[in-house]
Order: C-alpha cells, then structure tokens, then sequence
C-alpha cells in the first residue's frame, strides 16, 4: 500500500503524524502546500512545510501547532529593540533553519532538494514534498486592504479583514515537482488532510496535471469542520464570508470532482448527509486530532478501509 497526503499546516500536520507513525518511507509521503511561502528579512521561509516536518519529527511546540520545541526569541527580542517588525514570530532555531534553507537555494538547489536535505538532517526518514519548486503566491483579496500577501492576512491582520476571495499569484505558470508526480502517480489512495481547502490545498490541486491525477485515483478527505466550527484558524469565518454554510457538506461539494470517501466526525454524522450526496463514502470516525492516540487511531481505521477496497 502506497499512501499520498496532501497537507497544508497544523491540521494537516497532524494526520500526517499518525500515517508516518504506522508506515513506512516507502509506503506514505506528504505533498505540502507552499501558497504561504514568503521571503522576511531575506530569508526564504515555508510555514506550513516547516510545521509539517517539525511535528513529523516531534520536535514541534505542542502547544502553538507550529514553531519548535524549546524555542527560544532572542534574535525576535533584538529586532524589536532595534525598531525592527516583529509580527512574524521567528524563534532562533526557526531562523537557522530558513538561513540554511536560504543559501543553499541561493546556491541554485531547488526547494525540494532542499527541503529533503534538511529533512534528513533533522532525522526524519518520510519524504515530505513542497508541492512545486515555482513560485505560487496565496493572495486574499479583502473588503477594507484590498489584495493583500496570505501572511499579511493571517498573522499580521489576525485574520480580522472580510475577504472576497482569493488568488494564488504564479500558478499558471508553476508545475509540480517530479517527485510531486512520482509520489502521486505511485499512490494506491491519496488521502486530503484536514487543512483548509481554500488555502492549504486549493493551491496543491491548483497546479498543472494534480485534477487530473486525482480524477484517476481513490481519494479520500478528512473533514476540517467538526460541530459547525473549524477546527482551528480561520477557516470557518472564510466559508462564512464567501458565502458557504460552514458544514461538513460544504468541505465535500468544494471537492466532489475526485472524492470518493469522506471522513466526518461521529457528533456531526446523520443518515441526510450520506443522503445528500451520490458516489461517496461517508464514515463516522472521531477526527479532532490532540494527541498522538488519536491521529494514529484515526490514521489506522483510513488503512484499514484502503485495505478493503484496494484488495
């Protein structure tokens, strides 16, 4: 059985864990979103492949989601001192890691050989993949800023702005990486996190050939909404603004083209919503993610229905 993920950053990060917890490097790889990819004092910086590889490697802040472990902020606590902007909350090690990411990049090493390399050094053995080595901007296009950067928007806003809608800058222009490809052309099931599909998979699915892959395999979702509240960020004020009933079902029209099963919390499950839709899946599971315990028992019950239906 050969698994693909497609992530964006803590939600994702966390069913990512509990696959990488039961298989193995050749059986599960995670393709992660870089829309949120964004240069800050020179350095290039990638949130949500970070916060997937610091909580792959379990070297994460257990209590943000993102950022490391025992981290410390002397360098922030520096720049604030000297006038400098201190929105963007960068620990000391993070900083490391984007100064050497930086120069190899600058050296001419793509992103994905990059991100592997580091990956490695960092003692995690699954390959987790920037979903291209182009350029692609998440852009939000809001009521009282206008179009603004993705991390404008959610860290320096705090999400507060209403948004119109939103654009990824380079996409059309930008491919998927080879490995890109390989991972999802070799995967028996490619399973959707539950990530903010405006956001964190939009972009992935977004680029050049990834539809129609996901049109020719079994792909499965996990549902980000639990109880009619996101299960962290701003996802349920976005499908407020844009117009979508923040449910379960939303989540399943955003990606009925290619979804075959879909994974909705036990609270939130009726006999109207399998009802509802045609062709697709749907299993009760409980999909809140704390812990190591429940992202692998989670993780363990989605092998097991891949295993039914691959054998």
């Amino acid at each position: 059985m050969k698994i693909a993920a497609l992530a964006g950053g803590v939600g994702g990060a966390k069913l990512a864990h509990g696959f990488s917890k039961l298989l193995s490097p050749h059986e599960f790889k995670v393709i992660v979103n870089t829309g949120d990819d964004f240069e800050h004092f020179g350095l290039n910086i990638s949130p949500d492949l970070d916060t997937v590889c610091y909580t792959i490697g379990e070297i994460s802040n257990l209590t943000t989601g993102w950022g490391r472990r025992n981290e410390t902020f002397k360098v922030l606590k520096t720049i604030k001192l000297l006038g400098g902007p201190d929105w963007f909350s960068l620990g000391d090690k993070d900083i490391a890691l984007h100064m050497e990411r930086t120069r190899r990049m600058n050296e001419g090493h793509s992103l994905t050989d990059v991100s592997l390399q580091l990956e490695k050094a960092m003692g995690i053995a699954h390959k987790i993949l920037p979903m291209s080595d182009d350029k692609v901007s998440t852009l939000v296009n809001t009521i009282e800023y206008g179009e603004i950067s993705f991390q404008e928007y959610f860290v320096l806003r705090k999400f507060l702005p209403k948004i119109k809608n939103f654009c990824f800058h380079g996409v059309e222009n930008a491919k998927p990486s080879q490995e890109v490809i390989l991972a999802l052309e070799e995967a028996d099931v490619i399973v959707i996190c539950p990530s903010n599909p405006f956001v964190s998979i939009n972009p992935i699915i977004s680029l050049d050939g990834i539809k129609k892959i996901l049109e020719h395999k079994y792909v499965i979702a996990v549902s980000p909404i639990i109880g009619g509240k996101a299960v962290k960020g701003p996802l349920g004020k976005m499908m407020g603004e844009l117009g979508y009933h923040i449910h379960p079902l939303s989540i399943i029209e955003l990606y009925k083209d290619f979804l075959n099963c879909f994974y909705i919390d036990t609270d939130d499950y009726s006999e109207n919503i399998q009802n509802s839709v045609s062709g697709i899946i749907i299993k009760a599971e409980k999909i809140l993610l704390p812990d190591i315990f429940a992202r692998k028992k989670l993780a363990k019950n989605i092998i097991k229905h891949i295993k039914e239906i691959i054998n």
